[in-house]
């Protein structure tokens, strides 16, 4: 009986370990019928082994085993609890878990604020944090990267700061975390700074996770070259680090060089993933690369066997519909073994929309009102190609939609990093301390702007409004407000980098260029689709986005 009790906690922990979780609860079920004596041990493990497959009810069932076989009290079986609850999102009963723990560590701690964190309960999670009789790595870093992954950053980085203020040890993790933030936010300066701790702490060589965060840091803050050399320099490289480099170039609209990466990456014998073929297409995509985009997706589907996902169908849409080969991707579609979502049917009609196809964006438009989006974008580009037709009776339709629908806007927010410090703008934002400074600069511009022929785009604006009205609402888009700022802030000649949550909209992406031209300043906008480089008057994406 005892061999047996043995031989089953092995093969449960073995399950586990090799990442076979649903087995691994399957089996403890069947022995748990057969009267198997268990441990503190293994409950605690197949607890965790719930939290990872999201086993609410089969997590909540061993709660109970817990509770009646008097291990309630142990330390580790409780963490394991609350962190099961809080990867199930049942916050609430992590919290129950944890309030109700005669004793609490460290380890249990650094869980609970994990778990605050990532049910969007900060304030809590920080109060937790504060209120700790001692800290250790750990704690700062799961408040950090909680932060981070909850849109929080910027005041991830005022913790990272005090972190180091108080001397605490950093150590791979903190590095990573911070790193990610900084590149969610493009606060360069920020992520210079990490790179150099990195190098301090002699965390460069061997830790790949941090050498693949320092290249995806340096590509989303637009700097492609700093993140070719910091690869160059790797003496150790994975999947990650490729697709990383890849994706970078492909939000740059640098498709050929992702091409190469590409391709040298399979020479070297590295097996690219789904996520390596998404950023290839991406890069062939917005770089018009047709022949060489078949190419890669039926090396994908032919030499990899790798199913294609509901992304890897939209980037191929997406490229040909903005090749012009508005038949193709209609057979393309009608050929998907999986039917078309949202996402897909936006991007077909935003590129009709900008080609001007209007019978085919009709077609695709009813589609998409028919699969009921759920984001706003989706109605808002709807709406903008009924009133670019003329089609207000259409336009109406869809606003009245959204309503009944309750769909609601996403508020368009956009940072930049000056200084270190990183600012945030939403549209009509007045409360930023030289907010009166910016408004009154980016008022004397558009003068100048209309001086030279500019006419502001309110078609977007929805509000039942006369036109002075919306062209000071079009003048307050958060992205006017982030590059006001950096104007006033910085040197002449100096370089602007802003962040949008958001796709840049039309009229922004005109002023910027004109900005450009009229200021001698080179501007990076990265939005939610890719990167824009503007110079003298001229964008990289080529008025395409």
């Amino acid at each position: 009986m005892m061999r047996r009790t043995l031989s089953n906690a092995k093969t449960i922990t073995k399950l586990i370990h090799q990442g076979q979780s649903r087995q691994a609860i399957v089996l403890f079920h069947r022995v748990l019928k057969n009267g198997f004596k268990i441990t503190e041990f293994l409950l605690s493990a197949i607890v965790r082994a719930c939290g990872r497959v999201a086993a609410i009810k089969e997590g909540k069932q061993f709660h109970c085993t817990a509770i009646k076989h008097g291990f309630n009290r142990d330390m580790i079986l409780m963490t394991s609890l609350l962190d099961m609850y809080s990867k199930c999102n049942n916050i609430t009963e992590a919290r129950l878990v944890f309030d109700e723990m005669p004793q609490r560590d460290v380890i249990a701690t650094n869980s609970m604020i994990s778990g605050l964190c990532w049910s969007h309960l900060t304030l809590e999670a920080i109060e937790l944090f504060s209120n700790m009789s001692r800290r250790d790595a750990g704690s700062w870093n799961s408040l950090i990267s909680g932060l981070g992954h909850n849109s929080e950053g910027r005041t991830g980085l005022v913790f990272f700061e005090k972190m180091r203020l108080e001397g605490a040890e950093v150590d791979v993790m903190t590095m990573v975390s911070v790193l990610s933030i900084c590149s969610d936010l493009a606060a360069l300066s920020n992520g210079k700074q990490c790179h150099g701790l990195v190098i301090k702490y002699g965390f460069e060589l061997g830790y790949l996770p941090v050498g693949n965060a320092i290249i995806d840091m340096y590509a989303k803050c637009g700097c492609m070259e700093d993140a070719c050399l910091c690869f160059k320099n790797m003496p150790l490289k994975n999947v990650i680090s490729w697709t990383a480099l890849i994706t970078g170039y492909g939000k740059q609209g640098r498709g050929l060089e992702a091409l190469e990466a590409f391709d040298t990456m399979e020479v070297e014998g590295v097996a690219p993933n789904k996520i390596t073929f998404l950023g290839a297409l991406y890069a062939c995509s917005h770089a018009g690369l047709v022949q060489e985009g078949w190419r890669v997706f039926n090396t994908m589907v032919h030499k990899y066997s790798i199913a294609p996902m509901m992304e890897h169908y939209t980037c191929m849409v997406d490229l040909l519909v903005r090749s012009k080969c508005f038949s193709e991707a209609y057979k393309f579609i009608e050929r998907m073994p999986v039917k078309p979502d949202t996402r897909l049917l936006t991007a077909f009609l935003s590129s009709c929309c900008s080609h001007k196809n209007l019978e085919l964006a009709r077609s695709v438009g009813k589609k998409l009102l028919e699969s009921a989006p759920e984001e706003a974008g989706a109605y808002m580009l709807l709406s903008n190609f009924y009133g670019l037709v003329g089609d207000l009776q259409g336009v109406a339709k869809v606003r009245r939609l959204m309503l009944d629908r309750g769909i609601r806007k996403e508020k368009a927010c956009t940072w930049i990093e000056i200084n270190k410090t990183v600012h945030s703008f939403q549209s009509g934002d007045r409360s930023h301390p030289l907010s009166n400074e910016i408004y009154n600069y980016l008022q004397h511009l558009f003068k100048k702007l209309k001086a030279n022929g500019y006419v502001p785009d309110t078609s977007m604006v929805m509000q039942n409004v006369d036109e002075q009205t919306k062209e000071e609402i079009v003048l307050g888009h958060s992205e006017k407000l982030a590059i006001g700022l950096g104007l006033i802030s910085t040197p002449p000649g100096t370089r602007i980098v802003i962040v949008k949550n958001l796709r840049v909209c039309v009229d922004c992406h005109v002023v910027t260029g004109l900005i450009s031209k009229i200021e001698g300043r080179e501007i990076v906008a990265r939005d939610s689709n890719r990167f824009h480089h503007f110079k003298d008057g001229l964008c990289s994406c080529e008025n395409h986005w």
